[in-house]
């Protein structure tokens, strides 16, 4: 049997080797993450039947307490490796967002188009022509929007974190349709665009002419900023996808399809995180009992932060799609 001076010197190469993995504060750099995690998990399971050998031959209370702590920080940073690394991914993906947005600008462009001259059109049909809202949107629904609108802190009952929950699930869904149709040539993005924007191009309108059109604006400006523009990025990226079947540069359908599938992920998450960002707006803020002023300063704010983060966010990454 050994001594534990024996014991120790054969196994104290590789305790330190995982002391230094474990101790080293930057992490490993991007491309070696994945090998210094399989090197921490080996060296962990030595590690775990050297604490049972430590224990079963009774070398020492000291001996044991060194090795329980290291065990205990290698499990640590191997249970925390994946949140870390997510962490990482959603970082790297809010610079990707806004520079495919500039990058496929095209089908941005294309999308806004669809979006808002459906919208505008809505908008002045509702405003300046008897009966135009009951061709687009139904009797009882232009009522309901009617009778929320009349009320200065407008918003349909319901609490505050059960209203989030509804727009999430109303929002990602109409984003989700914008993307998702693409598949079908892109016409499908075409047709939810035109249609997501005449409709709330209608409602606006309808609101106004019947008299509530402060109370209308003032509860939407604030998430609108971040609920609109997701609209129109994830039916940019259901368009890409679009293209990308009529279009295939030679490729196969799956390959191009594969190739645009990517960047076309990447546009609509980024789209949907601003969804997430609009629905708390709405849900905790834009019914909120606050002075006009104040909400069209935020909503400002908010408009110019999302200028500025598509036109000048992911500027020096490195990384290309």
């Amino acid at each position: 049997m050994k001594t534990r001076d024996e014991f120790v010197a054969e196994r104290e190469p590789r305790w330190r080797d995982l002391e230094r993995l474990l101790a080293d504060p930057g992490g490993p750099a991007p491309g070696a993450q994945g090998e210094a995690t399989r090197r921490i998990a080996a060296l962990y399971r030595a590690l775990s039947a050297d604490v049972m050998q430590v224990r079963s031959l009774g070398f020492g209370a000291d001996l044991r307490w060194r090795l329980d702590a290291l065990a205990s920080r290698a499990h640590n940073a191997l249970y925390r490796a994946p949140e870390r690394e997510g962490s990482l991914a959603f970082r790297e993906m809010l610079k990707e967002f806004p520079r495919l947005v500039r990058r496929h600008w095209g089908f941005v462009a294309v999308a806004t188009v669809l979006f808002w001259l459906p919208f505008a059109l809505g908008l002045l049909g509702a405003l300046f022509r008897p009966g135009f809202a009951e061709h687009v949107l139904p009797p009882e629904t232009l009522e309901a929007m009617n009778t929320w609108y009349a009320k200065s802190e407008a918003r349909p009952d319901g609490g505050d974190s059960a209203m989030a929950g509804f727009y999430v699930y109303n929002n990602v869904g109409i984003a989700f349709r914008c993307f998702a149709t693409g598949i079908l040539f892109g016409a499908g993005s075409v047709f939810f665009l035109v249609y997501n924007g005449i409709t709330l191009g209608t409602s606006f309108g309808w609101v106004i002419a019947n008299g509530h059109g402060r109370n209308i604006l003032t509860y939407c400006c604030g998430h609108s900023p971040f609920e609109l523009t997701a609209i129109v990025i994830s039916g940019a990226a259901g368009l890409q996808i679009g293209f990308a079947l009529l279009d295939t540069g030679g490729l196969s359908r799956r390959s191009s399809l594969l190739r645009a599938g990517r960047s076309a992920l990447v546009l609509v998450v980024g789209a949907g995180v601003f969804l997430l960002v609009a629905a708390g707006f709405e849900a905790f803020w834009s019914a909120a009992p606050v002075p006009d002023p104040v909400k069209w300063a935020v909503a400002g704010v908010n408009t110019l932060f999302v200028i500025a983060y598509l036109s000048l966010g992911g500027r020096g990454w490195e990384r290309r799609v």
